[in-house]
């Protein structure tokens, strides 16, 4: 196949890629109600005609760059799991933030999704990043059928991080350090309770502890 073949192949997805990441970045400065396809065509470069070759509808476009914002999240929770299990938690928050930080607009854009326009499928964008989140936490702690209390606490946790992490990147009022120390320490209190009322917590709170 030549090469000039392949770029002919290559250029539809491109362009679609153009048209998500102009709607992410204007999604994570405005309300979704306040983002026109004329806004996005402008922001990609290209005819509102073209929009229409790869989305419908506003839409469709919104919840395709929540979940391409999603995806970038989720792939960060796939760190190598490797050291002292606090070190490996420090770092699944260092990928998050990092994330979040270089990718401001699509981190603000995918938690409003959640709540500014409350829909199944921007819901369930959220909430599969939500998942992804709890679901590393339990693999890495070797627990294989959590308790209702620790599925509770460790959902509790991710909603702290999340609210956090959008607070910070709005104030910066404190260094990158000590919010992810802080973190951390969050979720160590929050499992140290939980232990006091579930047996099975309490099993596996010497993995998570420091020594």
């Amino acid at each position: 196949m030549s090469l000039v073949r392949t770029q002919r192949r290559m250029a539809p997805e491109q362009r679609r890629m153009q048209l998500l990441e102009a709607a992410i970045e204007l999604y994570g400065t405005r309300p979704y109600e306040q983002v026109s396809i004329d806004d996005i065509a402008a922001a990609a470069d290209v005819s509102r005609a073209l929009f229409y070759r790869y989305f419908s509808s506003p839409t469709e476009i919104y919840v395709a760059s929540l979940r391409f914002a999603a995806d970038g999240l989720i792939a960060k929770f796939a760190a190598p799991a490797e050291g002292p299990l606090l070190d490996q938690l420090r770092s699944l928050i260092g990928e998050f933030i990092s994330f979040a930080e270089s990718h401001a607009a699509a981190f603000i854009a995918l938690l409003r999704g959640g709540s500014v326009v409350a829909t199944a499928e921007t819901g369930a964008v959220v909430d599969d990043v939500r998942r992804h989140a709890v679901a590393e936490i339990l693999a890495r702690t070797g627990v294989r059928e959590p308790s209702p209390l620790a599925l509770l606490t460790l959902n509790c946790w991710t909603a702290v991080v999340e609210g956090t992490t959008l607070t910070w990147l709005q104030e910066r009022n404190l260094p990158r350090e000590q919010l992810e120390n802080w973190l951390v320490d969050q979720l160590l209190a929050m499992v140290s309770a939980t232990a006091t009322y579930d047996a099975e917590t309490a099993k596996v709170i010497g993995t998570v502890v420091r020594p």
